[in-house]
């Protein structure tokens, strides 16, 4: 028999669906997993992932489901990256709040899917606001999925037969979601709306931003100034890039109390280092605490034009009242049209839209006709809100008429 007709074994699970449960642990029955799932027009993913002791996501389990079986791969055990043909291949890939499965797909396979059905983006657009799993396979199907333990540890080895249920489950009614939200979506006219999504979040950068970036992510970046702000940008790079080789949390190069600590005071002497509040000893060794030090050092000589400063807020205080005014009318839209509101508009995207001239999603998707012109209408003063029955907020003709006399 040769490789691509030989069959994954099955471990001792329930089946999901009614559905024979794979459990590939060799390169060869993923080969195998691989020339099936290339003939399908569709399929279910779904990944179990730790990165608690890592930089980087590290896939633990890798859960795919089609029109006639479903199958768990091991990534302890098989050359994942085998798995990218069917990523690039034909079918339509369905998963449920796929952000994070894309980033480790993407880093594990090196592609993403070439076509996605994002099922909790689908929700959204029927009104569902953001759902979880368990929620819309409850809502639309009427089943209840196997609550798993969420701090289980997928890295440990064997896997349980609670997990391997518990895995399964994640994708048994994936195809199912996908043919009830489109069904639904046709009905709506609004699958292309939907398919607009879908093309942006397969497409949206998921590579690491560039290190001199990375101290904008401080709890407290906003608050520095002047030359903490320098220090502050040399040793958050310094410990994103050793973190990034060394595949661990950064907080486990240096926590950030210690980072604000040391841009707030810089130390001049090991032992000022070493008393610095929220650091830990422990990582000095090796010559980290001479690394740490040029890049204080690095801080503390940087020129100006070399510090790399947050983007500031789209919204000015000028505009803020506007963007509260379309806010309040966006949100009383998305619910007249069922649609959940973080996908018709944030402030974010209403911010960028009030700009001179308008940017963001407003400006160029379908959202332009529905809420963006009436929106532009709004504020260029051809239109008025005004609220009917006490509770609804209405979008009028303006009449030009001021009920209230200027002083």
């Amino acid at each position: 028999m040769s490789a691509s007709q030989q069959k994954p074994r099955k471990p001792s699970v329930s089946p999901q669906r009614g559905l024979d449960v794979q459990y590939v642990r060799s390169d060869t029955e993923l080969d195998a997993l691989v020339g099936v799932l290339l003939g399908v027009s569709r399929y279910g993913i779904d990944t179990e992932f730790l990165r608690e002791r890592t930089y980087y996501a590290r896939l633990a389990l890798l859960q795919v489901a089609w029109e006639d079986g479903i199958a768990l791969i091991d990534p302890t055990t098989v050359d994942v990256a085998r798995f990218a043909p069917v990523l690039s291949g034909k079918g339509l890939t369905i998963l449920h709040a796929a952000d994070q499965d894309l980033e480790v797909l993407e880093r594990t396979c090196g592609v993403v899917p070439d076509a996605i059905f994002d099922t909790q983006l689908a929700a959204g657009f029927i009104g569902l606001s953001t759902p979880s799993l368990q929620s819309i396979v409850e809502r639309l199907l009427g089943l209840r999925l196997e609550k798993g333990d969420r701090l289980t540890d997928w890295s440990h080895r064997p896997l349980t037969p609670d997990q391997l249920r518990y895995a399964a489950g994640d994708v048994a009614h994936l195809l199912e979601l996908h043919e009830i939200l489109r069904e639904r979506l046709c009905e709506l006219n609004r699958l292309d709306w939907a398919n607009d999504e879908f093309a942006l979040l397969r497409a949206r950068s998921r590579s690491v931003a560039p290190i001199e970036q990375a101290w904008w992510r401080l709890k407290h970046a906003r608050q520095l100034r002047g030359r903490e702000r320098q220090v502050a940008q040399a040793i958050a790079a310094w410990r994103e890039q050793r973190a990034m080789t060394l595949d661990v949390p950064t907080r486990f190069v240096l926590s950030d109390l210690a980072l604000e600590s040391i841009a707030h005071r810089p130390p001049t002497s090991s032992t000022e280092l070493c008393n610095v509040r929220g650091l830990d000893a422990r990582v000095l060794s090796d010559g980290v605490g001479a690394a740490l030090f040029d890049a204080i050092s690095e801080g503390l000589s940087m020129d100006g034009s070399k510090l790399c400063l947050p983007a500031h807020a789209p919204t000015d205080v000028a505009a803020k009242p506007a963007v509260s005014l379309v806010a309040a009318w966006v949100n009383e839209r998305a619910h007249e049209l069922q649609i959940d509101p973080s996908i018709l508009a944030t402030r974010a995207d209403l911010a960028l839209y009030l700009k001179d001239p308008p940017e963001g999603r407003l400006a160029n998707s379908w959202r332009h006709g529905l809420i963006g012109e009436p929106i532009r209408r709004l504020v260029g003063g051809d239109a008025s809100l005004a609220l009917e029955g006490g509770t609804r907020l209405v979008l009028e003709e303006r009449s030009g008429r001021p009920l209230v006399q200027e002083p």
